[in-house]
This record gives structure tokens, C-alpha cells and sequence, in this order.
């Protein structure tokens, strides 16, 4: 992925002008399984697949292009145009465990520019922002672009978002949010996944309107030669889910211990997240949390799983043994919520031939997974980075009732970037 940008500020104003060149090389032409429920195999399925089965896709994108307006104090701006937008880190928290914590554990929850893919997602759209170094407003109306998995990312869909957050630095050490967020899916003509039958999905050609209102508490604070960090992360749905009345919510709680005695300045922490799931697919309601527009990989870093219909018990350590080195490891628990939904995939539309999440049966079962993963991310130079993650899933019943033959898997990378900056 080749991304090209150019921006200047004149002023009160600045623009951005970024174009993207995405381009897949050798995709597996076989790993879509031609068992139904097994679907697509991998990420390398999923580019063939979503690029009309071509094995080397490439696509030139109009990424962002957009006008802002900054006021007398520079923290109040209006920016209209084509623009990446990331829910969750509003504000600028002080504290440099509360800004870690914001980003990797609160950001793009809900909407987000699906990162790790090569398509990645904009928005179209506008997006105000008023506040001082305490405090922040951000309201933002955008309709989403093609891209993801896609490398087409030109086009809009029929997709769009309303939202609007409050964000307020307590002393130093915290950050509290509330937010609400409205979404639309008018792509009548794609069947939505759930949990109910085939030819009931092939009957909704009903939009989807849903609201999600919510907030956070992020803090670290300081004890002795130590840190102590909680997060706090709850949201509720409401809205018609197609032909059905939707209704559904989540919650993260989590805490850790960050210990400065040590050079290295260890972290081990721990938390407990869970979403709602449907127990009954012919009642009329629609009970499974919705995720939105997220980047998944956030929240699942080998991304066979997302937060709908999910319960994760984790644990995870994080150490910097240099300035330029971060070792991350974590250590999940995950269950289905309800036996009765489906083991799902996907973080939000980025097509108007897929709905964008899939949904893999769960066979009457909840138990679901263990997953160990460890990654190193070194800082070479200020323009240079590399990147290396491994994980191994235990697949257990949920799994092997679709994949009877070999429930566990592996998945890993190596990641170079490389940034040049110029100043004409």
C-alpha cells in the first residue's frame, strides 16, 4: 500500500490531498471452501473474493481531500471533504498511559478506518470541533466509502453515520466521554446477516437504522513509583434492524498496573468485555450488539472475531525494553454470548454487493476460543518502523462444529513502513 499526501496551511485554513495505490499480489485462488458455512479462509480469501476473484487486484483511490477552517484559538475548526474519522480520541489526555489506553483501548470501537486493510475506509462528509485543552465537542455527518477489503475505494455506498461526543480531561490523570452515534444502511438489496433463516433475510429489504448512545472513563493514576489504569466502556442500541425492532448494548470494564521501578516500565492488566446476542431468531427482535464501522483488529489483533455476540475475559502485558521497542502480549477467553446467534466476522460495510459482517453458525454452543498472541513493533528511525505478531487460536466446540477437521490456527505477519516527508 503506496499512500501520497499533501497538505498546507495558509492561515486559518489547511487542506490535505491524499491518494492511495493498493495492490494484492498472488492471492490464494482456493481458499474459499466450498462448504457454505466455512466461507472464506483467511484473509487472502476475503481480497479474492471482494475483488471479483482476482488473485492480483490492484486500485488507484482518492483517500482524503479536504478544506478546514480553524478559528481565533486554532482548538475550534470546520473541516468538510473526504476524511478518516476515528470515534473514542477526542480530546489530547496529558498523561502519557491515559493517551496509550485512549488509542488502543478505547478508539475506533464503533467507527474507525479499518487500518490493517489494505482498502481502509473514508468518509464523506463534515465534522466540527470546539473546545480548549480541557475539553472537547466533535459532531460529525459523513457517508462512508468503498475500500476495506475492496481496493476500489472511490465510490460511496448508501451507508452513513451521524455523531456527536463530549470529552473532558479530569486533572491530569483522566478522560471522560459520552457520545451518540446514529447509523443507516440503506443497501435494501443485500441480505443482512443474523441469525434467522435464509429465506426470512431474503424477505427484509427494510433499512437499518440504528442509535448508540454511551461513554467512557479512562484513568492512570500515579501511586508511589507506580501506575494504576482503569477503563470504563459501556454502550446501549436502539433502532429497527430491518423488518425487526432492535435492541442491544456492550460493556468493557478493565484495570492494570503499569510499574516504573522497573527500567523497562512493565504493564499487566486485565479486563472483561460483553456484548449482547440474540436467543431467538423468529421473535421479531433483534437483540445482537452492532458494531458499526470499526477497525476489529484493534480489539482483536488476530481478527476472527469482533465484538458482537461476544464475551472476552483477557489478560495482557505489555513491555518497552528500549525507547524504540513496545512487546505486547495478551492471553483471551472468548465465548459467545448466545448459543442461539452466530460466531461473527467483519467490521461494517464496505461494499454494495456484501453486507459486511458474516456470520458463521454456532451449532447450539458457547464455548469458543483461547487465544495466545505476542508482537514486537521497533521504531527504527523516525521514519522507519517494522513489525513482527504471531497468534495461535484453540478452537473449541463453537469451531469444530464448522470445522470438524482442524478447529486451531495460526496467523502471523512481518510489517515494514517506511514514511518520507517533505517540506516544498
Amino acid at each position: 500500500m503506496l499512500r501520497l499526501s499533501l497538505t498546507q496551511r495558509i492561515h486559518n485554513l489547511d487542506y490535505m490531498l491524499d491518494l492511495g495505490q493498493s495492490a494484492e499480489l498472488a492471492l490464494p485462488t482456493d481458499a474459499v471452501s466450498s462448504v457454505a458455512a466455512q466461507g472464506q479462509l483467511g484473509l487472502g480469501g476475503t481480497y479474492y473474493a471482494a475483488n471479483s476473484n482476482n488473485a492480483y487486484p490492484a486500485a488507484a483511490s482518492f483517500r482524503q481531500g479536504y478544506l478546514r477552517y480553524h478559528f481565533h484559538n486554532d482548538f475550534d475548526s470546520v473541516r468538510v471533504g473526504r476524511f478518516e474519522f476515528f470515534d473514542g480520541q477526542e480530546g489530547t489526555p496529558k498523561d502519557t498511559s491515559v493517551r496509550w489506553l485512549q488509542t488502543n483501548r478505547v478508539a475506533q470501537r464503533l467507527v474507525g478506518n479499518f487500518g490493517f486493510s489494505n482498502g481502509q475506509r473514508s468518509f464523506d462528509g463534515i465534522d466540527v470541533k470546539v473546545g480548549n485543552k480541557g475539553w472537547d465537542m466533535t459532531a460529525m455527518a459523513g457517508r462512508v466509502t468503498q475500500g476495506v477489503f475492496n481496493m476500489n475505494a472511490n465510490p460511496e455506498l448508501n451507508v452513513d453515520i451521524q455523531y456527536a461526543s463530549y470529552s473532558h480531561s479530569v486533572g491530569q490523570h483522566a478522560i471522560l466521554r459520552g457520545f451518540g452515534l446514529g447509523y443507516h444502511d440503506g443497501r435494501t438489496g443485500i441480505a443482512k446477516t443474523d441469525n434467522r433463516s435464509a429465506a426470512a433475510r431474503a424477505l427484509d429489504h427494510s433499512n437499518i437504522r440504528i442509535g448508540t448512545y454511551g461513554g467512557d472513563l479512562v484513568a492512570a493514576i500515579p501511586v508511589g513509583r507506580a501506575a494504576l489504569d482503569f477503563v470504563v466502556w459501556g454502550a446501549g442500541q436502539s433502532g429497527h434492524w430491518g423488518l425487526l425492532d432492535h435492541s442491544a448494548g456492550a460493556v468493557a470494564i478493565e484495570g492494570g498496573l503499569k510499574l516504573s521501578t522497573v527500567s523497562s516500565m512493565p504493564w499487566v492488566r486485565g479486563g472483561y468485555f460483553r456484548s449482547t446476542g440474540d436467543n431467538n431468531p423468529n421473535d421479531g427482535k433483534h437483540n445482537t450488539f452492532f458494531q458499526i464501522l470499526p477497525t476489529p483488529r484493534v480489539y482483536a489483533r488476530d481478527p476472527f472475531y469482533n465484538l458482537m455476540n461476544s464475551t472476552d475475559s483477557f489478560m495482557q502485558m505489555v513491555d518497552t525494553p528500549g525507547k524504540k521497542v513496545e512487546i505486547r502480549s495478551d492471553l483471551h477467553f472468548l465465548q459467545l454470548t448466545s448459543n442461539q446467534d452466530l460466531w461473527y466476522q467483519g467490521g461494517g460495510a464496505f461494499d454494495s454487493k456484501v453486507f459486511g459482517y458474516t456470520g458463521r453458525p454456532s451449532n447450539g454452543h458457547n464455548s469458543f476460543s483461547s487465544l495466545f498472541d505476542i508482537s514486537t513493533d521497533y521504531a527504527v528511525t523516525p521514519r522507519v518502523s517494522l513489525a513482527a505478531y504471531y497468534a495461535h487460536a484453540y478452537g473449541k466446540t463453537v469451531i469444530a462444529g464448522t470445522y470438524p477437521r482442524m478447529r486451531d490456527s495460526n496467523y502471523g505477519y512481518l510489517e515494514l513502513n517506511y514514511r518520507f516527508q517533505k517540506h516544498l
